[in-house]
Formats: structure tokens, C-alpha cells, sequence
């Protein structure tokens, strides 16, 4: 179901287009684009449509809203929405116009991005400064009626450059000094705590944000979980415990926070490959070739 209050001027524009088989193949696809000079009263509610919607804000600010979230979109800021689900988007209140560009677009690629883009599910705006935003919309607009391959892939590459620098926006935006401090803090805390209880929520009292936010940033910078971060720490130490000491394999293993022998060989034996046992002889006779 859509409802809608059309208050745009006369130089809006609105394409549409109906794909090939040819471009449902492609990783990226569209199937509707425009450029809407919204007037404060402009509205559209949605109940579901197969695709996502590509929002780039050029002047004042729009009102997006699906779910819990609600979310404002300033000029200079993109946000992509999965339409399957219901959503509203209007000029926001106390502004004038929303003058923005948009796409309705598809395909396997827009998916495998959408992951990154809407993290969580949740609406994310993004701000672009590159000018290239701009050119993309254009190259879509103009190709998209046309009907010919070379306008398919035209706007095939435009899609996945927009998704691309949308991408990197969103990189730029989590990568301030300031966050990447308090995940260099969270991943000190576990080198130096990793034999102590340590949870999740220890990291997240001394981050100061929220779970899901410090977890895509841990992830972001370390490449890893907290906890596959904690457990490799964990196996390092007892790497060296066990080739620079003969303390027993009960004892290294609840020297380095895994408490009970079973439980340590068992993460041992998973990470390394060999059990507790077997990596210490290996090591000892290294070590051995090694002094020949």
C-alpha cells in the first residue's frame, strides 16, 4: 500500500523503468530514480516494496522513519532503506524543502552491501563530500530509459560506485581518532586482564558505548570479537608457558584464565591444532634442532 502527498515542483523528476532479464542479473539493477524539488508538505508512506531506496539529501533536510527508528537526512547525507519492510519519509518538520535524489534499487550486490550500510537493521546516515555523489545520480538518470546494454551497465556501475562511496563514508565516519583510543583501551584491557573474569560488559563500562556500536568497531579495528580476541591472548600466553616452563598443563591453564585442564585443552586443541601435550613436545623438540 502507498499514500503519498506529492508537493514537489515542476522540475522534479521521476523515471521509471521496467528490467530485463538481462539487468536482474546484474548485482545491481534499478527500477526507479528521480530528483524531487520536495516543498514542506511532501509525504510518502509505504507499507512494502521489492527493493531498497537510495536517499542523497541536496538542500534543508528530510524526516525517515521505519520501525523504532527516525532519523533525520541533511544535505550532504545519503541513507539506503530496505523497503520491505514498512516506512514513511517526508520533509522534515520545521524545514521548507527536501531537495534530494533518490533510486529504487536491486540485486544480489545491493544486498551483500546493504549489510554494511544499515547495520543492524538499523536506518544509518551517512555523510558524503564527494562530488561524485552527484555525477552517479546524473549517469542514472540519463541512461535509465534508454533501454540498450551499454545504458544497463552504465547504470550498473553508477549503482555500485554510489554503494561504494556510501561504504567509505560510513568507514570515515566510525574512524575517528577518538574511537579507534577507546578500542586500542578495550584491546589493552584484555592483554593485560586475560587471565581475570573479564565479560563483555567490563569493556563496555570503560568504552562508555553501546554493545552493538563497540562491537562493530572492535571488529572494525582488530579484525575480531572481544571474546576471539580474549581467547587468542589466551593461547598465546600459554603457547610460552608451555615451551619455557614444565609447569603441569592443569596449572598453565588456569594461569592464563581457563580454569579447569579440560576446558583449556579443548580451546587449545581447537586454536593451535594439537593438544596442550603435543604442542610442548613439538616446541621442546624445536628447540632441541635448533641448539645443533
Amino acid at each position: 500500500m502507498l499514500t503519498y502527498n506529492m508537493d514537489v515542483t515542476p522540475e522534479s523528476v521521476w523515471k521509471r523503468t521496467t528490467p530485463s532479464e538481462a539487468e536482474l542479473a546484474q548485482p545491481y539493477y534499478c527500477t526507479e530514480a528521480g530528483v524531487f524539488y520536495a516543498q514542506q508538505h511532501f509525504s510518502t508512506a509505504r507499507t512494502d516494496k521489492e527493493s531498497y531506496i537510495l536517499f542523497y539529501t541536496l538542500r534543508g533536510a528530510g524526516l525517515i522513519e521505519q520501525g523504532d527508528d527516525r532519523v533525520l537526512l541533511r544535505a550532504g547525507q545519503a541513507l539506503l532503506m530496505d523497503c520491505r519492510k514498512p516506512q514513511r519519509y517526508a520533509t522534515a518538520p520545521g524545514q521548507h524543502c527536501w531537495h534530494h535524489d533518490w533510486v529504487h534499487l536491486d540485486g544480489a550486490g545491493v544486498a551483500a552491501m546493504a549489510e554494511w550500510l544499515i547495520p543492524e537493521g538499523k536506518l544509518t546516515p551517512i555523510t558524503l563530500t564527494d562530488q561524485k555523489v552527484e555525477e552517479q545520480f546524473k549517469t542514472i538518470f540519463a541512461e535509465l530509459e534508454s533501454g540498450t546494454v551499454d545504458s544497463m551497465l552504465q547504470v550498473s556501475l553508477a549503482l555500485h560506485q554510489l554503494l561504494t562511496l556510501c561504504a567509505q563514508g560510513l568507514l570515515n565516519q566510525e574512524q575517528t581518532e577518538s574511537n579507534q583510543q577507546v578500542i586500542q583501551q578495550a584491546a589493552q584491557t584484555i592483554r593485560e586482564k586475560y587471565n581475570q573474569p573479564l565479560s563483555l560488559n567490563d569493556l563496555l563500562r570503560q568504552a562508555h558505548m553501546s554493545r552493538s556500536y563497540f562491537l562493530r568497531l572492535f571488529r572494525r579495528y582488530m579484525g575480531t570479537t572481544p571474546y576471539n580476541y580474549l581467547i587468542s591472548t589466551r593461547i598465546t600466553q600459554a603457547k610460552a608457558l608451555l615451551a619455557l616452563t614444565d609447569r603441569s598443563v592443569s596449572e598453565i591453564g588456569r594461569e592464563v584464565g581457563f580454569g579447569d585442564a579440560s576446558n583449556f585443552s579443548a580451546r587449545f586443541s581447537a586454536a593451535v591444532g594439537q593438544s596442550p601435550m603435543q604442542y610442548r613436545r613439538s616446541a621442546l623438540h624445536q628447540a632441541e634442532k635448533e641448539q645443533e
